[in-house]
């Protein structure tokens, strides 16, 4: 009795792990789940790290071009704040006079406006790019609630095979025991009726048969389940690292996309794209008005050609900004302003580049490089994946 109590106690150490949602931010490299002495494991797993490379780099080549327009937008402004001061009075007197005239359209100020001065600026600044960046913003929500999707789908397959790998551990765990007491039952059946073959001179032939018998088809049962949970069990640890690896190339796209979200919404002060759609068509609208009222304003033009005159003088890379900037020009408070928003979108990007340059790209070529230091036997098979798929992405 006392070795049955210590097999069922111990059944009952087996308890139900508790899983928790994972963090979508946090790129995994989990080795356990995988045999790297399985061939086609261990090239999927390194493969996996170079689609995450390339997934980087692409990445980076969208980042550089965003950053370099930012870059060049602030040097401008270094250029404009570097000027002598006659030259600056200059920029100032241009300036003064396109804010004058702006200033004589009371009449269509008076009216009720879709947008505010600030908001229609706003818009005016980015019309070029505005359009696009509504489809950009568009497509990545659709895009985040799709990859959301996958992980909460990829989470619950991997949660049921947690739960089913418990299960068939705990059959495993069961029946080893049962063997175990299967043993004990048939060899205290056989003393039982060894002690009354010979202690009572029974014929027990009959019962030796029965319990070689029942504990054959026992034993055999037992053992057959025991197998089928083995082998379940190999299948269910493989598309565990299977789901692993998928999460980790779905956990990137969620990352870089809720980064280009953030970047967007920062970039055009909206809080969704519905937001940006609903103020692009006001500003169409309000444009409209206003380019009718503009058409009276002819000396206007004058006095911004002139502006861009001065500005192109010095070597301003886009003047063409700083007609719709000229506050800027007059108040150093608004040229601090604007300076500081590019500063933080350009702080944004490089956070962007360093993440996709130094985590992903980066951890998965530690990952690569660590697997040919610890496995040096497959190293050459490694490198072979790694040359070959430098070649295609080439």
């Amino acid at each position: 009795m006392g070795l049955l109590k210590k097999l069922f106690s111990w059944k009952k150490k087996i308890e139900e792990p508790e899983y928790e949602i994972e963090d979508w931010n946090e790129i995994v490299y989990d080795r356990n789940e995988i045999k790297i002495s399985n061939k086609e494991q261990r090239q999927e797993y390194v493969k996996g790290c170079l689609e995450q490379i390339a997934e980087a780099s692409k990445e980076l080549e969208t980042l550089q071009f965003e950053y370099n327009m930012v870059t060049a937008y602030l040097k401008d402004m270094e250029e404009i704040e570097a000027l002598p001061e006659e030259e600056k009075a200059a920029l100032a007197e241009c300036a003064e006079k396109i804010e004058a005239l702006e200033e004589k359209q009371s009449g269509y100020k008076q009216r009720k406006n879709r947008l505010s001065d600030m908001e229609y600026h706003k818009i005016e600044r980015m019309e070029e790019e505005i359009q696009e960046g509504y489809g950009k913003l568009k497509k990545a929500e659709e895009y985040q609630e799709f990859i959301k999707r996958d992980l909460r789908k990829l989470d619950g397959e991997k949660h049921a095979y947690h739960f089913r790998r418990s299960e068939l551990r705990r059959i495993i765990a069961d029946t080893r025991s049962m063997t175990i007491v299967c043993t004990v039952a048939v060899i205290l059946g056989i003393v039982v009726l060894f002690v009354l073959q010979y202690g009572f001179h029974i014929n027990t032939k009959l019962g030796y048969l029965a319990v070689a018998a029942v504990g054959a088809v026992a034993i055999t049962l037992i053992f057959i389940k025991h197998n089928d949970s083995v082998k379940e069990l190999a299948r269910v640890e493989s598309s565990i690292s299977r789901i692993i690896r998928l999460q980790n190339m779905v956990k990137i796209r969620y990352v870089n996309n809720t980064h280009l979200l953030d970047y967007l919404y920062m970039k055009y002060k909206v809080k969704s794209a519905g937001e940006l759609g609903k103020s692009w068509e006001l500003y169409q609208q309000e444009k409209e008005e206003r380019h009718k009222y503009l058409q009276a304003e002819l000396q206007l033009d004058e006095y911004q050609q002139e502006l861009l005159h001065v500005l192109r003088r010095y070597q301003i890379k886009d003047p063409m900004i700083w007609l719709q900037q000229t506050q800027a020009l007059l108040d150093r408070k608004e040229m601090v302003e604007i300076r500081h928003n590019l500063i933080i979108r350009r702080q944004s990007l490089r956070r962007r580049m360093d993440y996709n340059k130094e985590v992903i790209a980066g951890k998965a070529q530690e990952e690569i490089k660590d697997l040919v230091e610890s496995y040096p036997k497959y190293a050459g098979e490694i490198m072979n994946i790694v040359d070959e798929y430098e070649k295609d992405f080439s």
